[in-house]
């Protein structure tokens, strides 16, 4: 248990930033999962227009701190090649 205040504050400051961090994955995660939804249904357009919404909340997410930047590099990598496989 937190026997210092700098302790008990950081406790408070870290369950804040929870909330907030796991926010931002949530809304990362809404976007991938507008693309896939899109190369699910086989439309090539939707495809391609969800994918350029969900690259800068992915770039945002990495600016951020929430997600490492081989993994923003790695989905960037898959859902394009996904989308560019689509005829």
């Amino acid at each position: 248990m937190a026997n210092t205040p700098q302790a008990k504050k950081r406790i408070r400051r870290n369950a804040r930033r929870e909330v907030i961090n796991h926010s931002r994955v949530s809304r990362i995660r809404t976007f991938i999962k507008a693309v896939e939804m899109a190369l699910t249904a086989g439309d090539k357009g939707a495809a391609t227009s969800a994918l350029q919404a969900a690259q800068p909340e992915i770039a945002r997410g990495v600016a951020r701190g929430v997600i490492h930047k081989n993994t923003a590099a790695r989905k960037f990598s898959r859902l394009t090649k996904r989308v560019s496989a689509l005829s």
